[in-house]
């Protein structure tokens, strides 16, 4: 298998966004040592393991693919499912390792955990439709957490918490507007999405309420006092994203606006990782 179509399967972009909300956890958790080792190995844990996540998807959903994403590796024919699994076992091994050498047993209890939640959602919980969504939008929210435990900062900061929610909120509104450009492949699978079972209407304003939900959230450190001068300036960006995406779904809800409005809403999750770990200091 080419180098290209490896890249292809893990989706760089998304492990990069992962191991860098690890990174985020970690400084938001205010550790009273700063331990360089451990942030580089928490940022690998979920750079491995998102890896992992992206290419057991494809692995899963090639009847999927052939109709919605017939460009992707599998599909297409620049891998076979046989080199895809030989892939993912690789990425795997290579995070799990990577939370062992923190030597925290709690983390390595949430990657082993994550690891194994991210199989159920690819090989069967992604059938239910909206529980699905929220548990491969977990995937959002545990990066932050995972961070603060490998730190060994606190857990209980209202910032951290906040911030898991509000990737989380903006995780499930992007699954479920992500369903509706998807449709038409996902009954290969026989997958329940809010498209699927109640129509593209519907899911528009589920969508809409989950990416307004993440604005509302993201405020609340705001409200509480937490947040320093750059995220109360900084956060406008990203929600004024999401407040747009949530406008643009409702107003077109369409596969094809659906598509363009899950490729910003990822846009603009990397946008509001930056303005979280300004928002420490």
């Amino acid at each position: 298998m080419r180098f290209g179509a490896c890249l292809d399967l893990i989706r760089p972009v998304n492990c990069v966004m992962i191991g860098f909300a690890v990174i985020v956890g970690f400084f938001v958790s205010k550790p009273a040592d700063m331990k360089v080792i451990q942030g580089i190995l928490g940022f690998l844990t979920g750079f491995f393991l998102c890896a992992y996540s992206m290419s057991v998807n494809d692995i899963y959903d090639v009847e999927v693919d052939e109709v919605n994403r017939p460009e992707r590796p599998i599909p297409s024919g620049r891998a076979s499912t046989q080199a895809a699994v030989r892939l993912s076992v690789l990425v795997l091994v290579a995070g799990v390792a990577s939370s062992v050498l923190t030597l925290n047993p709690v983390a390595i209890g949430i990657a082993s955990l994550y690891a194994f939640l991210m199989w159920l959602y690819n090989s069967r919980a992604k059938q239910t439709g909206l529980p699905g969504n929220f548990l491969v939008a977990s995937s959002l929210a545990v990066p932050f957490i995972y961070g603060g435990v490998v730190s060994g900062g606190s857990l209980t900061r209202s910032l951290l918490l906040m911030m898991a929610l509000t990737s989380f909120f903006s995780g499930v509104g992007r699954e479920v507007v992500k369903a509706m450009a998807d449709v038409e492949g996902d009954a290969k699978r026989g997958i329940d999405s809010v498209a699927r079972s109640r129509g593209l209407k519907a899911a528009s304003y589920v969508g809409a309420a989950f990416f307004l939900l993440a604005v509302v959230t993201s405020w609340v450190p705001l409200a509480l006092g937490l947040a320093s001068g750059f995220y109360t300036f900084g956060v406008i960006a990203p929600d004024a994203v999401f407040a747009y995406l949530a406008a643009s779904i409702v107003t077109r809800h369409d596969p094809v606006n659906a598509h363009r409005v899950k490729r910003i809403a990822l846009a603009g999750m990397a946008l509001g990782l930056f303005v979280f770990v300004g928002g420490a200091y």
